[in-house]
């Protein structure tokens, strides 16, 4: 009996002890919810991202992750080197423009705006955001242009070159209600011509001109060489003046240092895909169900609109062995293995908004388990606060359609025509909430596509600050890996503005600048191998995304990017060189043993010349220290019974062959 008792006592402490514990882990998650996103992803890195026995990483592993060294010469130098008047506020008028479109048709209209302004000696009205300009009900801490950017550092850090005004004379006001002032839709590869012939007399007699931008810009991509100087104020708007606000800026670099949480480096992947360019492109194939019916629809809507000159039905393998369609993420996890990125390398998802959905993302998930977004790396909180206060509108309620009297069917059964007459259709199935969730839920209901709703609306003005966040994560990175960049639609795309940014600030950082053509012709090759490729494909990867780290592939964007996108590819113009003594030979035309890239190519002032030399003696003795250190290491480790090392220090320093520096 008094083992019985004890038993029962035992049971009972038992439930007690379950019960606190439900309690606790529900208080837990009622009063902080707000971090369990944050939480779990940082104990997902803290579990998986382990170092080797004596806490440090392989030779071959950091080489994956220095810089280049044929590219540490050149230097960002955006500032005038010619004559240069300071703006004066007595000029030819006032341009106001309004932008339509995402995060990198914004980014490069500020940009041409600027320098159209300056050529046509005006002042610039702070441009509206439509995108956030029609969201009804956002934050009103902020209009349309703050909403995305910092205004008063926008106006400050281009005192010099533009002046720049947030809102038009009241007198213009009123012209502009009463829409008295002549408007221009230029597209993005509008001359300088055109507007000193076109647009500068009307803004002359009518003091005021507007600008309706929808195709990414309104400004040709390539200048003459007389207007260099407007391409440097390209880059001082893109790289100096186009600041994000002050929340987006702090939530960025806190999600880098997340990112980088206990030392580790990470690598930013963009996919590219966007419903927009697959449909250009006609890559409808490579997606299955709903998504290439979407694809298919937006492409029979651009060759409507003119946009596309081609047949609807294109064979999508085809356009992807010509490079025209973009690298699946299951391919670049396939990239990522072969050039010896181990399976807990932090990955970052700089994508708002993936087509396809989360299903395309399963292999590389598979493949790298360390791949997060925004919404793993920032607590809902934290993404809520960025948005600011916002009124609340109510979702999309589904109506169900009405029902039809007893005369109106007996109508359209008088009008059926003659007898035999078909039976009348089944009354139609009413269709439900739950089938009508998603941005692709009306393709079950009509063949057109309808007007976004009120909440459609805001959740676009939200994608431009997932894109931001996105942006200054993929610019911060320390390697970025783009699906599709440069993909020939002459838009902005996304990958495209990150690479220029990061090639302006430090050209030496990992980019890779992969040709989807050569790496389509290797995948067709070991297209039954993919996951158990032969060395020789393996050696091929690495020797081409290697060599598009360097020159090789700064030449090759300079020839297909450059003519499309100024801020693709700002070099030679916004950059400079620093030689060292080795590479100068007095007797040479341009006073350098190495033939550069470029023509048109400027050697760095003294100035930056005396202060990078000092920051590269630190990093020289920062780098001795950890040779030594590894030297160490390596006298330390010792074989195993059977003569063998770990095998991961095997399949890291397979890189050596194939280091970029070498």
């Amino acid at each position: 009996m008094l083992f019985k008792s004890k038993i029962k006592w035992a049971a009972l402490g038992g439930l007690v002890l379950s019960f606190l514990s439900l309690l606790v882990h529900l208080l837990l998650a009622k009063y902080s919810s707000g971090d369990l996103v944050h939480y779990s992803a940082m104990t997902w890195f803290s579990e998986d991202l382990n170092l080797n026995i004596e806490g440090r990483q392989g030779t071959g592993y950091r080489k994956l992750w220095k810089n280049v060294k044929s590219l540490e010469s050149l230097q960002p130098y955006a500032d005038p080197r010619s004559r240069y008047p300071v703006a004066t506020v007595e000029n030819n008028g006032f341009i106001y423009a309004k932008i339509f479109g995402g995060f990198e048709k914004i980014r490069s209209s500020i940009c041409d705006l600027v320098t159209i302004s300056r050529l046509l000696n005006v002042t610039l009205v702070i441009p509206e955001i439509q995108e956030s300009t029609h969201a009804k009900g956002i934050s009103s801490k902020f209009n349309s242009f703050s909403y995305l950017y910092n205004e008063e550092q926008f106006i400050s850090a281009l005192k010099n070159d533009v002046t720049i005004v947030k809102s038009l004379p009241p007198t213009l006001k009123e012209l502009r209600k009463r829409k008295k002032f002549p408007t221009f839709k230029p597209k993005n590869s509008a001359s300088p011509t055109f507007y000193m012939k076109e647009v500068l007399p009307k803004l002359k007699d009518a003091n005021v001109v507007g600008l309706v931008l929808y195709d990414g810009g309104c400004l040709q991509s390539i200048l003459p060489s007389s207007l260099v100087e407007y391409q440097r104020l390209r880059c001082r708007v893109a790289f100096h003046a186009l600041i994000f606000r002050p929340e987006i800026l702090a939530l960025g670099h806190l999600m880098v240092e997340r990112l980088r949480a206990s030392g580790q480096p990470y690598l930013a992947f963009h996919p590219g895909l966007v419903q927009d360019t697959l449909a250009y492109h006609g890559c409808a194939e490579l997606f299955q169900d709903i998504h290439t019916e979407l694809i298919q629809y937006r492409r029979a809507q651009m060759i409507k609109q003119g946009i596309v000159n081609e047949k609807l039905s294109v064979d999508s393998h085809v356009r992807k062995g010509n490079g025209l369609c973009p690298l699946m993420p299951e391919e670049v996890g396939l990239l990522l293995r072969a050039m010896g990125y181990p399976p807990n390398t932090r990955i970052y998802l700089a994508a708002s908004e993936i087509f396809g959905g989360q299903r395309v993302l399963i292999p590389l998930r598979a493949m790298y388990t360390n791949l997060v977004d925004r919404t793993l790396l920032c607590s809902k909180q934290e993404l809520s606060n960025l948005i600011g206060p916002e009124t609340t509108i109510s979702e999309d309620s589904f109506q169900l359609p009405s029902v039809k009297s007893m005369d109106q069917k007996k109508e359209e059964w008088d009008k059926a025509g003659p007898r035999p007459r078909p039976l009348p259709p089944p009354p139609d199935r009413p269709f439900y909430q739950h089938e009508k969730e998603g941005w692709y839920g009306w393709v079950a209901e009509k063949d057109f596509e309808p007007d976004p709703s009120p909440i459609d609306v805001r959740r676009q003005a939200h994608r431009l600050l997932w894109a931001a966040l996105d942006y200054i994560v993929s610019v911060e990175a320390d390697a970025f890996f783009p699906g599709f960049n440069n993909d020939g639609s002459r838009w902005p795309d996304f990958s495209s503005l990150v690479m220029g940014h990061r090639l302006y600030e430090m050209a030496s950082s990992r980019t890779y600048r992969p040709d989807r053509k050569y790496l389509a012709k290797l995948f067709n090759s070991t297209r039954d191998n993919l996951y158990f490729p032969k060395r020789n494909w393996t050696f091929s990867v690495r020797e081409h995304l290697n060599r598009s780290l360097g020159e090789e592939g700064l030449k090759r964007e300079f020839r297909h990017s450059k003519s499309t996108s100024f801020l693709s590819h700002p070099v030679p113009e916004c950059s400079c060189r620093i030689f060292k003594a080795s590479e100068i030979i007095p007797g040479s035309t341009n006073g350098l043993n190495n033939p550069l890239p470029y023509r048109g190519e400027d050697k760095c002032p003294k100035w930056m010349e005396h202060s990078l030399t000092t920051i590269r003696y630190q990093k020289n003795r920062a780098n001795e220290s950890e040779s030594e250190d590894e030297i160490d290491l390596e006298e330390q480790q010792e074989p195993d019974d059977e003569g063998s090392t770990t095998a991961t220090t095997l399949s890291l320093e397979q890189d050596e062959e194939m280091d970029p520096n070498d």
